[in-house]
């Protein structure tokens, strides 16, 4: 019996498009940033990033050292956000009665400057306050300093939750985050591009 959902983020909450990055890291002079990060691969510098371990401005540093050109902050900035579109209205609305009958928690893979630009676009796309607001708990990479597919993210957020692995299902977009949360004992679902979480029939 499922008593707890665990969401991913990007590519179920939020649309995504890793595209619209590359072709502005291509712009400046990136032409190899995909083969550096996607929805499934991070180099170190993006691994760090996301497990908090660097701010914003040492990883702009590194950005630059990467393309070895003096590119401002800002244009790293926009050039990073731009993967990240529009929110999920109908599935954010889903999230509302789901929590009558779920414990719900989010779990993602994120960054602080992501985080500021999807918080504040919330604000201005729908009329609610804050992600937090439809979950028991946030858990974000950057503030548990632990990312997935690693184990002991999972643990943790079992752990952290008090919740119990056979009891859970995660819901991801991407099939690598998958297997070891599986390895834990959590019930899983790999949502496809065309699907969305409000006609899953798991949660219906």
């Amino acid at each position: 019996m499922i008593k707890n959902v665990i969401f991913d983020f990007g590519g179920v909450l939020l649309n995504l498009d890793f595209k619209r990055s590359f072709a502005a890291f291509e712009a400046l002079g990136f032409a190899d940033f995909e083969d550096r990060f996607s929805q499934y691969v991070a180099a170190p510098i993006f691994q760090d990033l996301e497990k908090g371990l660097i701010a914003a401005p040492a990883f702009y540093e590194g950005l630059r050292s990467l393309l070895q050109q003096p590119v401002p902050d800002v244009q790293l900035e926009q050039a990073w956000n731009a993967m990240l579109l529009d929110y999920r209205k109908p599935s954010l609305d889903f999230l509302i009665p789901l929590a009558n009958r779920y414990n719900l928690f989010l779990l993602s893979n994120t960054n602080r400057i992501h985080y500021e630009h999807f918080s504040k676009t919330l604000k201005e796309q729908t009329a609610y306050p804050s992600l937090e607001s439809f979950f028991k708990k946030a858990y974000y990479s950057h503030e548990i300093n632990r990312r997935k597919p690693d184990a002991d993210t999972y643990a943790f957020v079992l752990e952290d939750a008090g919740i119990e692995a056979g009891e859970t299902l995660f819901i991801d977009d991407s099939i690598t985050n998958l297997p070891t949360a599986q390895g834990l004992g959590i019930q899983t679902h790999l949502l496809l591009p065309e699907e969305r979480i409000e006609f899953l029939e798991q949660l219906q």
